[in-house]
């Protein structure tokens, strides 16, 4: 790539500071377009002096958005949200503000759009964190038909907000949730005198989880290959676990003696309910309607392996990092055992 310029809205994000990185050493001159240039500051050393500049962009005020795409040759959305606050909701970010990145884009001359969308983006779902990833792609190809659409799973890496939260949640508390539409079974054989009971059924929604470095190759792959302008991408890891697996394997990796239990979904939904209101929800009640369906690979749509990546493990990476959360006994144990 020669030093063109790439504007990446949501630079300062998870997935963002990746991507910056990438195209920080490809050459590329690097608009960071975050809320707060100041606190984004911190992705200047990622390339060289003035390479990477950091400015003040909102997706809801178009002006903004237009200043920051002024003569990009590339142009990248990551921006989205878990839950509302405020102005801060769906319909705002995945859809209104994906259309104004779009349509500045078309308007500035831009040659490649990728917007970041997300696995089981779904204009029928009961969802409206799923309804508005739909919409906002509608938006986003409306405006500029040759946008690539990137839809990753549950994106995991050492700043991850999926594995470190279950992680924190297994280093405080003596028991971790699994939500099951189909557990609490009871199997009787009376002439056999045998019974069965299946408390966790097949374990909870299913996750297909994506390293963020997979991601962050795949948008580079999106802005440089030449066959996928105007293409859709699905963004899965090589394997996908439920709910009951995910959670085995923090208590594994955290060296806890945590219970996993099973709870019925209308507890989650109640859980919800009062979790919704903390400063960082833990759930949201519209989280919940999103943990009712698979959150896996549908196979319909080339995936990384299109984009000539080899899907990571979370076995390579996860137990890595999930050893922070250990007791501080263990951390000393398998430091001295390396």
């Amino acid at each position: 790539m020669d030093r063109r310029v790439v504007t990446v809205f949501g630079a300062g994000g998870f997935l963002g500071r990746h991507l910056v990185r990438r195209l920080a050493k490809s050459g590329a001159i690097v608009r960071a377009a975050v809320p707060d240039p100041e606190a984004a500051s911190y992705l200047k050393p990622m390339g060289e002096v003035g390479q990477v500049v950091p400015i003040a962009a909102d997706l809801n005020h178009a002006g903004s958005v237009r200043l920051a795409v002024e003569g990009a040759e590339a142009v990248v959305n990551l921006v989205g949200i878990l839950y509302e606050r405020g102005r801060r909701n769906f319909q705002a970010i995945h859809v209104e503000g994906a259309k104004r990145v779009a349509e500045a884009a078309k308007a500035a001359g831009a040659k490649r759009l990728v917007h970041v969308s997300a696995l089981g983006a779904d204009a029928q779902s009961d969802s409206a964190y799923a309804q508005s990833k739909a919409l906002g792609e509608a938006a986003v190809k409306a405006a500029f038909p040759q946008a690539t659409i990137l839809r990753p799973s549950v994106v995991f890496g050492p700043e991850d907000g999926f594995f470190n939260r279950f992680g924190q949640m297994a280093a405080l508390l003596p028991v971790l949730p699994v939500y099951v539409a189909d557990g609490f079974k009871v199997r009787i054989e009376p002439m056999e005198l045998e019974y069965e009971i299946n408390l966790f059924g097949s374990g909870g929604p299913k996750f297909q989880p994506v390293y963020v470095g997979d991601v962050a190759d795949a948008l580079m792959a999106a802005l440089e290959r030449a066959e996928t302008p105007g293409q859709t991408y699905e963004l899965a890891g090589p394997r996908a676990y439920s709910m009951k697996a995910i959670m085995e394997l923090v208590a594994k990796e955290t060296r806890r003696d945590n219970w996993l239990v099973p709870l019925p979904y209308w507890v989650g939904r109640i859980q919800a309910f009062f979790l919704q209101f903390l400063p960082t929800p833990l759930l949201t009640p519209d989280q919940m309607k999103l943990l009712r369906r698979d959150n896996v690979a549908s196979g319909a749509l080339p995936g990384l392996s299109a984009l000539g990546i080899d899907a990571t493990a979370i076995e390579a990476i996860v137990p890595g990092y999930l050893a922070r959360y250990r007791p501080a006994t263990k951390r000393t144990m398998t430091l001295e055992a390396q």
